[in-house]
């Protein structure tokens, strides 16, 4: 969860508390050049495949793919990012962070959009994006890319490229960053 919505969400002002760090910085950055094979591999190339990353975690994975991908394959691929809190089916329960982005600057018909995200949890989120995208065209199909998968799905929704499975308890918190992959937990300052 990003420092910007650990800081808007119940508990207000809640610190997270690593206890075990689960992937280093080296253990993403391979991840992350794992998922980029799988991507062009599956689509066979980059011709018509787009990343957009969901505000606000899976933005900087979205980059980091992307730049991963032009490398590999040589070719620049458009990202974009979508904020999600007016789709999403708990708002009013959850804080609009008015700082998170719609920037999709392309249309989407006909191309294979990658929704690219840090953490999938519930798949309310996903479910969410789903709903948005197609305010930007109709896509010809849309994969999923996760850092970490943590279970405990409410819908049916299952990740294309996944960085690591990673169970956890519902209470527990997964937090994302440049430094890896921590699993703690939400204290009241």
């Amino acid at each position: 969860m990003a420092e910007r919505e650990r800081s808007h969400t119940r508990p207000r002002g809640a610190v997270f508390v690593p206890r075990v760090q689960v992937m280093s910085s080296a253990d993403v950055h391979r991840a992350i050049t794992r998922m980029a094979h799988e991507v062009a591999e599956r689509n066979r190339g980059l011709q018509h495949v787009v990343l957009i990353g969901l505000q606000t975690g899976g933005v900087a994975i979205a980059q980091r793919l992307a730049e991963t991908l032009a490398e590999v394959e040589g070719a620049a691929i458009p990202v974009g990012t979508l904020d999600v809190a007016f789709y999403r089916d708990d708002i009013g329960l959850r804080p609009v962070l008015p700082e998170a982005a719609t920037d999709i600057s392309f249309d989407l018909t006909g191309t294979t959009v990658v929704l690219v995200d840090d953490v999938l949890f519930t798949g309310r989120t996903v479910r969410a994006a789903l709903n948005a995208l197609g305010e930007y065209g109709r896509a010809q199909a849309i994969e999923l890319a996760v850092m970490v998968d943590r279970g405990h799905r409410e819908l049916p929704i299952r990740p294309d490229y996944v960085g690591k499975n990673l169970p956890t308890r519902r209470d527990e918190m997964v937090d994302v960053s440049d430094d890896g992959v921590s699993l703690g937990d939400l204290v009241n300052r």
